[in-house]
């Protein structure tokens, strides 16, 4: 049997029984132990089941978190995978583009590497905005409620602006990546904002930079689901789930 066929029966075997020994996955699949143990840690890593001593059981149901960090807490998180997706990303803009710019930390590292100047840049965001005034570049900023803790305009006034304009290409951060919820985010009025810009983003070009920790995570709302979308990562997971979509894997300098 090959190995993913294998890995897929092994986690479906998990599911039905919740829980399952090396040894009975030795005697059903006629495989040796180091075999059943790799497939085991493989499927571990990649988020469909859990390892345990001796075996492994079936995954609980995702935890759902409302935690927001504020903007200084998030700089400081994964600098350097960020500025690699950033740097990918930024590099997608060509001339003419209206590109949406989404608050965020991954998003504000992309202000290092554009240099694009005939596009036109549209952003929730006040500091995104400011910088790329400050360099010359053709910005507008999305009016409405101002959020302390991300810096992000939100609210039923940006929500109508956003409407008002179509994307050839945005760039979205993302607290969580899910198989079944999506793009999510812990605040509702942010995923409105997000939503909308999603919506009126062209298909194929809306991308989402999440570095390789945010795969498997929840958050409360979902401003997104799949269709038309790219992810910009630097560590895919190695479940099959998302092998067929498209998503783009940067090298970290």
């Amino acid at each position: 049997m090959l190995t993913e066929k294998r890995q897929e029966e092994i986690v479906k075997l998990v599911q039905e029984r919740e829980s399952i020994t090396v040894q009975e996955l030795k005697e059903i699949f006629q495989a040796s132990e180091s075999t059943i143990r790799r497939d085991i840690t493989t499927l571990d890593k990649a988020g469909r089941l859990t390892k345990v001593f001796g075996g492994a059981i079936a995954l609980q149901d995702s935890k759902i978190t409302n935690q927001e960090l504020s903007v200084r807490q998030k700089q400081e998180m994964q600098t350097r995978e960020k500025m690699a997706i950033a740097k990918y990303a930024a590099s997608l803009i060509e001339p003419d583009d209206c590109v949406y710019l989404d608050a965020g930390t991954t998003t504000g590292w992309m202000l290092e590497y554009i240099r694009e100047p005939g596009a036109t840049y549209i952003t929730n965001a006040v500091a995104h905005a400011k910088r790329l005034a400050e360099t010359g570049f053709h910005v507008i900023l999305i009016g409405g409620e101002l959020k302390g803790s991300t810096e992000a305009v939100v609210g039923a006034e940006a929500v109508l602006n956003i409407q008002k304009y179509h994307f050839s290409k945005g760039f979205f951060g993302t607290n969580g990546i899910h198989q079944k919820m999506g793009f999510t985010t812990p605040d509702i009025n942010e995923a409105l904002v997000k939503q909308s810009a999603v919506r009126n983003t062209q298909s194929g070009n809306r991308f989402i930079l999440g570095t390789g920790e945010k795969f498997g995570q929840v958050c409360a709302v979902t401003f997104s689901h799949f269709d038309g979308t790219v992810i910009l990562t630097e560590e895919v997971p190695e479940d099959s789930f998302w092998k067929g979509m498209d998503i783009r894997c940067v090298k970290l300098d």
